[in-house]
């Protein structure tokens, strides 16, 4: 196989939003630096997020200020709401990417709408970008797999969530288990009703490591013919508003695994190792990745 792989970098954003240790903005520039030099091309960089609720997430314009525009490189910032898409166009971020949670008390919780409300939100950024212009849009639906306050979600319930993004037409989707709540049966089955509903549009798939079974669902997202992934160095993350939320898949676990199988990634492994660690000691957590602990084989 040279078949490529994208691993979509979230250490910057999902990797750190939960931390308590709060990192400078010098330090959050350092480590996009230090993610880019490892391989990673697409970065989720900042969270236009309110930041007395989040506030790992705070200096998100002095981040992308530090990081002008570069070909070859992503910047994303993640958008929830119309405040959050002008400052993303403000800020000059390459992507935004918009979240809607699956579930109507996650939404509440986390973003302070109900489902409706915020596939209206979304309608209303897209009308604003063909008319205005602004950085392209993705789409992340939360939960997807899983609430921590109303259990089972629907697949119905994802299935009209990506429709509505495909009617707009939005041509990247993500389904995230936020709180790895998935297996890779449900994974594929996910999968079928995204693509029943969104033909065209590109999937990516957004893994946490909560219950073990984190790179299984990736490789059934792989085998199911997705090719684009999340991961976060160090496998570092969680959601300050999802009880007992751990670690996303980790990058160097995740691009070691596929690199093994035979496709490219852009990854450099060992590197990754080595960034994971650097990060670790600045918040004083050590990265919990697989490959941290027992190295490359051979």
């Amino acid at each position: 196989m040279s078949e490529a792989v994208e691993i979509v970098e979230m250490g910057a954003r999902d990797g750190l939003q939960n931390e308590k240790a709060v990192l400078e903005v010098a330090d959050k520039v350092d480590f996009i630096r230090r993610l880019e030099a490892c391989g990673a091309r697409r970065i989720e960089a900042v969270s236009f997020v309110n930041p007395r609720r989040v506030p790992q997430m705070a200096g998100a314009e002095e981040i992308m200020a530090a990081l002008p525009h570069e070909p070859g490189r992503t910047r994303v910032g993640l958008v929830l709401n119309e405040r959050g898409w002008d400052r993303a166009i403000a800020s000059g971020c390459d992507e935004a990417n918009l979240v809607i949670c699956a579930s109507d008390e996650f939404g509440v919780r986390n973003q302070g709408a109900t489902v409706d409300q915020q596939v209206e939100a979304m309608a209303s950024i897209v009308r604003r970008r063909r008319e205005g212009g602004g950085p392209p849009i993705t789409l992340t639906v939360s939960v997807a797999f899983g609430c921590p306050f109303e259990g089972e979600v629907p697949v119905a319930r994802v299935a009209g969530i990506v429709a509505a993004a495909a009617e707009l037409g939005v041509e990247e989707i993500s389904l995230a288990d936020t709180i790895g709540a998935a297996d890779p049966w449900v994974v594929k089955t996910r999968i079928a009703a995204a693509r029943a509903e969104a033909p065209t549009a590109r999937l990516r798939l957004h893994f946490h490591d909560t219950r073990g079974t984190g790179l299984a669902n990736a490789f059934a997202g792989i085998e199911s013919g997705v090719r684009i992934l999340d991961a976060s160095c160090g496998g570092l993350g969680g959601c300050p508003f999802a009880p007992a939320a751990t670690g996303n898949i980790a990058t160097e676990d995740l691009a070691w695994m596929l690199h093994r199988a035979g496709f490219k990634t852009g990854i450099d492994v060992e590197a990754m190792i080595e960034t994971g660690r650097w990060i670790g000691g600045k918040i004083g957590k050590a990265p919990v990745s697989a490959l941290s602990r027992a190295g490359t084989f051979p």
